[in-house]
Protein backbone atom coordinates (compact mmCIF):
# COMPACT_ATOMS: atom_id res chain seq x y z
CA UNK A 1 0.00 0.00 0.00
CA UNK A 2 1.30 3.61 -0.88
CA UNK A 3 2.38 5.63 2.39
CA UNK A 4 2.89 9.39 3.18
CA UNK A 5 6.39 8.91 4.43
CA UNK A 6 9.35 11.39 5.97
CA UNK A 7 12.31 10.24 5.88
CA UNK A 8 15.05 11.34 8.64
CA UNK A 9 18.57 10.83 7.29
CA UNK A 10 21.37 10.81 9.76
CA UNK A 11 25.09 11.93 9.46
CA UNK A 12 26.00 8.45 8.51
CA UNK A 13 24.12 9.33 5.22
CA UNK A 14 25.91 12.49 4.17
CA UNK A 15 29.89 11.92 5.14
CA UNK A 16 31.74 14.14 7.17
CA UNK A 17 33.11 16.73 4.48
CA UNK A 18 32.64 17.42 0.60
CA UNK A 19 34.46 14.90 -0.68
CA UNK A 20 32.36 12.06 1.15
CA UNK A 21 29.13 14.06 1.35
CA UNK A 22 29.27 13.68 -2.40
CA UNK A 23 30.06 10.17 -2.89
CA UNK A 24 27.71 9.43 -0.06
CA UNK A 25 24.18 11.24 -1.29
CA UNK A 26 24.66 8.98 -4.77
CA UNK A 27 23.94 5.73 -2.12
CA UNK A 28 21.60 7.74 -0.31
CA UNK A 29 19.46 8.18 -3.18
CA UNK A 30 19.55 4.74 -4.75
CA UNK A 31 17.58 3.64 -1.14
CA UNK A 32 15.73 6.62 -0.55
CA UNK A 33 14.36 6.02 -4.94
CA UNK A 34 13.69 2.35 -3.41
CA UNK A 35 10.83 3.40 -1.72
CA UNK A 36 9.56 5.99 -4.01
CA UNK A 37 9.40 2.98 -6.79
CA UNK A 38 7.39 1.45 -5.14
CA UNK A 39 4.77 3.76 -5.08
CA UNK A 40 5.50 5.39 -1.73
CA UNK A 41 5.32 9.55 -1.55
CA UNK A 42 9.10 10.89 0.05
CA UNK A 43 10.01 13.83 2.06
CA UNK A 44 13.56 13.31 3.03
CA UNK A 45 14.68 15.81 6.17
CA UNK A 46 18.64 15.74 6.70
CA UNK A 47 20.58 16.15 9.70
CA UNK A 48 24.17 18.61 9.44
CA UNK A 49 25.97 18.15 12.49
CA UNK A 50 29.61 18.39 10.93
CA UNK A 51 28.65 20.52 7.99
CA UNK A 52 27.21 23.18 10.56
CA UNK A 53 29.49 23.25 12.61
CA UNK A 54 32.45 23.41 9.31
CA UNK A 55 30.49 26.25 8.05
CA UNK A 56 30.49 28.11 11.67
CA UNK A 57 34.28 27.63 11.87
CA UNK A 58 35.02 29.13 8.11
CA UNK A 59 32.63 31.98 8.71
CA UNK A 60 34.46 32.74 12.03
CA UNK A 61 37.94 32.33 11.03
CA UNK A 62 36.80 34.58 8.30
CA UNK A 63 35.48 37.72 10.63
CA UNK A 64 38.93 37.34 12.54
CA UNK A 65 41.58 37.74 9.83
CA UNK A 66 38.59 40.54 8.19
CA UNK A 67 36.45 42.89 10.28
CA UNK A 68 34.41 44.38 7.78
CA UNK A 69 32.86 40.81 7.93
CA UNK A 70 30.51 39.81 11.16
CA UNK A 71 30.74 36.53 12.65
CA UNK A 72 27.56 34.48 10.99
CA UNK A 73 24.67 33.83 13.14
CA UNK A 74 24.08 30.19 13.54
CA UNK A 75 20.63 30.08 11.79
CA UNK A 76 22.68 31.75 8.82
CA UNK A 77 25.08 28.89 9.16
CA UNK A 78 21.98 26.14 8.86
CA UNK A 79 20.86 27.98 6.03
CA UNK A 80 24.07 28.01 4.23
CA UNK A 81 24.22 23.87 5.02
CA UNK A 82 20.56 23.48 3.53
CA UNK A 83 21.75 24.95 0.45
CA UNK A 84 25.03 23.33 -0.06
CA UNK A 85 23.68 19.39 1.67
CA UNK A 86 20.32 19.90 -0.53
CA UNK A 87 22.21 20.92 -3.73
CA UNK A 88 24.03 17.42 -3.82
CA UNK A 89 20.84 15.19 -2.38
CA UNK A 90 18.87 17.33 -5.00
CA UNK A 91 20.87 16.22 -7.57
CA UNK A 92 21.89 12.96 -6.63
CA UNK A 93 17.93 12.10 -6.04
CA UNK A 94 16.78 13.36 -9.36
CA UNK A 95 19.86 11.01 -11.57
CA UNK A 96 18.59 8.08 -9.77
CA UNK A 97 15.30 9.09 -10.59
CA UNK A 98 16.10 9.13 -14.39
CA UNK A 99 18.23 6.39 -13.86
CA UNK A 100 15.08 4.73 -13.39
CA UNK A 101 12.82 6.02 -15.64
CA UNK A 102 10.63 7.78 -12.86
CA UNK A 103 9.11 11.17 -14.15
CA UNK A 104 9.42 12.95 -10.89
CA UNK A 105 10.77 16.46 -9.98
CA UNK A 106 12.94 17.05 -7.09
CA UNK A 107 12.98 20.73 -4.90
CA UNK A 108 14.83 21.55 -2.07
CA UNK A 109 12.82 24.11 0.76
CA UNK A 110 15.00 26.32 2.66
CA UNK A 111 12.78 25.72 5.42
CA UNK A 112 12.29 27.95 8.83
CA UNK A 113 10.91 25.90 11.85
CA UNK A 114 9.93 28.01 14.74
CA UNK A 115 10.77 27.70 18.43
CA UNK A 116 10.05 29.40 21.77
CA UNK A 117 12.11 32.31 22.87
CA UNK A 118 11.86 30.92 26.20
CA UNK A 119 13.06 27.08 25.56
CA UNK A 120 14.95 26.11 28.54
CA UNK A 121 17.10 24.25 26.24
CA UNK A 122 18.86 27.86 25.57
CA UNK A 123 20.08 27.75 28.83
CA UNK A 124 21.87 24.63 28.49
CA UNK A 125 23.69 23.73 25.31
CA UNK A 126 23.50 20.50 24.16
CA UNK A 127 23.10 19.83 20.55
CA UNK A 128 26.70 18.31 19.14
CA UNK A 129 27.91 20.02 15.79
CA UNK A 130 31.37 20.33 13.54
CA UNK A 131 34.03 17.30 13.71
CA UNK A 132 35.27 15.52 16.46
CA UNK A 133 38.38 16.92 18.92
CA UNK A 134 40.08 15.33 21.39
CA UNK A 135 40.09 16.60 24.87
CA UNK A 136 42.74 19.18 24.88
CA UNK A 137 41.31 20.34 22.01
CA UNK A 138 38.27 20.49 23.68
CA UNK A 139 39.27 22.39 26.65
CA UNK A 140 40.88 24.94 24.41
CA UNK A 141 37.76 25.42 22.92
CA UNK A 142 36.31 25.64 26.32
CA UNK A 143 38.55 28.20 27.02
CA UNK A 144 37.67 30.15 23.89
CA UNK A 145 33.99 30.66 25.79
CA UNK A 146 32.24 27.56 23.74
CA UNK A 147 30.27 24.83 25.33
CA UNK A 148 31.80 21.27 24.81
CA UNK A 149 30.35 17.95 25.29
CA UNK A 150 31.39 14.30 25.14
CA UNK A 151 29.32 12.36 22.16
CA UNK A 152 28.55 9.02 22.62
CA UNK A 153 32.19 7.62 24.02
CA UNK A 154 32.92 8.80 19.99
CA UNK A 155 35.06 12.30 21.02
CA UNK A 156 34.50 15.66 22.27
CA UNK A 157 32.23 17.97 19.70
CA UNK A 158 31.06 21.59 20.17
CA UNK A 159 27.34 22.15 21.28
CA UNK A 160 24.92 24.86 20.67
CA UNK A 161 21.09 24.90 22.35
CA UNK A 162 18.54 22.84 20.61
CA UNK A 163 14.98 24.06 21.56
CA UNK A 164 12.23 21.85 20.13
CA UNK A 165 10.52 22.46 17.13
CA UNK A 166 7.18 24.45 17.66
CA UNK A 167 6.04 25.11 13.79
CA UNK A 168 7.49 24.93 10.12
CA UNK A 169 7.07 27.89 8.97
CA UNK A 170 6.89 26.54 5.01
CA UNK A 171 4.59 23.85 5.65
CA UNK A 172 1.93 24.90 2.99
CA UNK A 173 4.97 25.15 -0.25
CA UNK A 174 5.87 21.75 1.32
CA UNK A 175 2.37 20.42 1.39
CA UNK A 176 1.63 22.11 -2.24
CA UNK A 177 4.74 20.88 -4.11
CA UNK A 178 4.05 17.45 -2.52
CA UNK A 179 0.47 17.92 -4.13
CA UNK A 180 1.73 17.96 -7.23
CA UNK A 181 3.91 14.93 -7.21
CA UNK A 182 7.44 16.41 -6.43
CA UNK A 183 10.27 14.84 -3.93
CA UNK A 184 10.58 17.34 -1.24
CA UNK A 185 14.11 17.73 1.24
CA UNK A 186 12.65 19.70 3.75
CA UNK A 187 13.78 21.13 7.35
CA UNK A 188 17.44 20.07 6.48
CA UNK A 189 19.37 20.27 9.92
CA UNK A 190 16.02 20.79 11.75
CA UNK A 191 15.39 24.15 9.71
CA UNK A 192 16.55 27.72 10.60
CA UNK A 193 15.72 27.90 13.92
CA UNK A 194 13.36 31.40 14.21
CA UNK A 195 11.49 33.26 16.83
CA UNK A 196 8.56 35.15 16.23
CA UNK A 197 8.23 38.14 17.43
CA UNK A 198 5.47 40.34 18.30
CA UNK A 199 5.00 42.26 15.00
CA UNK A 200 5.11 38.87 13.25
CA UNK A 201 9.04 39.36 12.01
CA UNK A 202 10.57 35.95 12.28
CA UNK A 203 14.44 36.51 14.22
CA UNK A 204 16.89 34.10 13.52
CA UNK A 205 17.78 32.07 16.75
CA UNK A 206 21.80 30.95 17.73
CA UNK A 207 20.12 27.39 18.23
CA UNK A 208 20.14 24.05 16.19
CA UNK A 209 16.99 21.83 16.49
CA UNK A 210 17.42 17.88 16.20
CA UNK A 211 16.73 17.00 13.08
CA UNK A 212 14.67 13.62 14.40
CA UNK A 213 12.13 16.40 16.10
CA UNK A 214 11.71 19.10 13.01
CA UNK A 215 11.28 15.48 11.03
CA UNK A 216 8.68 14.14 13.43
CA UNK A 217 6.52 17.70 13.63
CA UNK A 218 7.12 17.71 9.96
CA UNK A 219 5.32 14.29 9.67
CA UNK A 220 3.04 15.38 11.90
CA UNK A 221 1.91 18.23 9.93
CA UNK A 222 1.72 16.74 6.59
CA UNK A 223 -0.37 13.94 8.43
CA UNK A 224 2.06 11.39 7.16
CA UNK A 225 1.52 7.87 7.58
CA UNK A 226 5.03 6.93 8.85
CA UNK A 227 8.19 8.55 10.13
CA UNK A 228 11.71 6.64 9.17
CA UNK A 229 14.73 7.64 11.24
CA UNK A 230 17.55 6.24 9.08
CA UNK A 231 21.22 6.25 11.57
CA UNK A 232 24.07 3.95 11.86
CA UNK A 233 22.48 0.75 13.44
CA UNK A 234 20.17 -1.59 11.94
CA UNK A 235 18.32 -2.13 15.11
CA UNK A 236 18.00 0.06 18.40
CA UNK A 237 19.15 -2.01 21.74
CA UNK A 238 19.35 -2.00 25.46
CA UNK A 239 22.49 -2.61 26.99
CA UNK A 240 23.81 -1.35 23.96
CA UNK A 241 27.65 -1.87 23.37
CA UNK A 242 27.95 -4.61 26.85
CA UNK A 243 28.06 -7.91 26.84
CA UNK A 244 24.35 -8.10 27.44
CA UNK A 245 23.43 -6.20 24.63
CA UNK A 246 19.53 -7.02 23.03
CA UNK A 247 18.17 -5.62 19.98
CA UNK A 248 14.59 -4.11 19.33
CA UNK A 249 12.44 -5.69 16.81
CA UNK A 250 9.49 -4.03 18.38
CA UNK A 251 8.96 -1.29 20.83
CA UNK A 252 5.86 0.30 22.47
CA UNK A 253 5.92 3.62 23.55
CA UNK A 254 5.68 2.36 27.15
CA UNK A 255 8.45 0.14 26.72
CA UNK A 256 10.71 2.84 25.23
CA UNK A 257 9.88 5.24 28.18
CA UNK A 258 10.86 2.99 30.88
CA UNK A 259 14.27 2.33 28.96
CA UNK A 260 14.79 5.97 28.49
CA UNK A 261 14.07 6.05 32.44
CA UNK A 262 16.74 3.45 32.80
CA UNK A 263 19.49 5.51 30.91
CA UNK A 264 19.32 2.84 27.92
CA UNK A 265 19.30 5.62 25.17
CA UNK A 266 22.48 7.95 24.92
CA UNK A 267 21.94 11.71 24.61
CA UNK A 268 22.59 13.42 21.22
CA UNK A 269 22.68 9.56 20.06
CA UNK A 270 19.62 7.54 20.22
CA UNK A 271 17.61 9.03 22.51
CA UNK A 272 15.85 12.08 20.36
CA UNK A 273 15.44 9.11 17.82
CA UNK A 274 13.51 7.28 20.43
CA UNK A 275 11.35 10.12 21.89
CA UNK A 276 10.60 11.40 18.27
CA UNK A 277 9.36 8.23 17.25
CA UNK A 278 7.52 7.72 20.17
CA UNK A 279 5.82 11.23 19.93
CA UNK A 280 4.67 10.05 16.03
CA UNK A 281 3.56 6.76 16.73
CA UNK A 282 1.56 8.32 19.94
CA UNK A 283 0.31 11.07 17.76
CA UNK A 284 -2.44 9.34 15.68
CA UNK A 285 -3.83 5.73 15.49
CA UNK A 286 -2.14 3.51 12.90
CA UNK A 287 0.49 5.84 12.65
CA UNK A 288 4.22 3.81 12.62
CA UNK A 289 7.75 5.06 13.22
CA UNK A 290 10.97 2.94 12.35
CA UNK A 291 14.73 3.02 13.04
CA UNK A 292 17.39 1.40 11.46
CA UNK A 293 19.80 1.53 8.71
CA UNK A 294 19.89 3.70 5.33
CA UNK A 295 20.32 0.07 3.54
CA UNK A 296 17.33 -1.62 5.43
CA UNK A 297 14.51 1.24 4.43
CA UNK A 298 12.94 -0.84 1.88
CA UNK A 299 13.14 -4.37 3.95
CA UNK A 300 12.30 -2.28 6.80
CA UNK A 301 8.81 -0.65 5.15
CA UNK A 302 8.15 -4.34 4.59
CA UNK A 303 8.76 -5.14 8.11
CA UNK A 304 11.36 -7.19 7.62
CA UNK A 305 14.19 -5.61 9.76
CA UNK A 306 14.46 -2.37 11.92
CA UNK A 307 12.61 -1.16 15.07
CA UNK A 308 9.13 -0.59 14.73
CA UNK A 309 7.37 1.51 16.93
CA UNK A 310 3.78 1.60 17.26
CA UNK A 311 1.16 2.17 19.50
Amino acid sequence: MSKRIVIALGGNALGNNLPEQMAAVKHTAKAIVDLIEQGHQVVVVHGNGPQVGMINIAMTTLSREDSTHPMAPMSVCTAMSQGYIGYDLQNSLGEELIRRGINKPVATILTQVEVDGADPAFNNPSKPIGTFMTQAEAEEMRRRGNAVMEDAGRGWRRCVASPKPKAIVELDTINALMDAGQLVIACGGGGIPVIRQADGHLKGAGAVIDKDFAAELLAESLDADALIILTAVEKVAIYFGKPEQQWLSDLTPEDARKYEAQGQFAPGSMLPKVQAAVKFAESKAGRTSLITLLEKAKDGIAGKTGTSIYQ
